[in-house]
């Protein structure tokens, strides 16, 4: 069993940073793999970006490659989200998700979810 936490959303102008955390209790971090996700009013949730068990390649979806980097630190059982550039079309509520095998894409490959964190991007 995973709990998962979100913070560090928040109100930022375009062109602003954010950082998002994951922090993870209640079982072994680093047996599971990372992913972000997130979901607009109206929309689907949305892949953002995944990282495997002990980090190494991760994997971003088109929209925010080159603006946004996934990391983990494994002995703070910590997930980031660093945003850049942001976007107004970035605005969604931001969740975390924990994944027992490595299927980055798919919702239905994670077991355990947060709460979710809202990011608004004003223009």
């Amino acid at each position: 069993q995973v709990q998962l936490v979100e913070s560090g959303g928040g109100l930022v102008q375009a062109g602003g940073s954010l950082r998002l955390s994951c922090t993870a209790s209640g079982s072994t971090f680093n047996r599971y793999a990372m992913g972000w996700f997130r979901q607009a009013p109206g929309k689907k949730r949305e892949f953002v970006a995944a990282i495997p068990w002990i980090g190494g390649s991760t994997y971003y979806a088109d929209s925010v490659k080159g603006r946004f980097t996934i990391s983990r630190d494994n002995a703070k059982k910590t997930l980031y989200l660093q945003m850049n550039s942001l976007k107004p079309e970035d605005t969604a509520v931001y969740y975390c998700a924990a994944a027992s095998r490595w299927a980055p894409v798919a919702t239905t490959a994670y077991d355990y979810w947060g709460q979710g964190t809202q990011v608004t991007v004003s223009s």
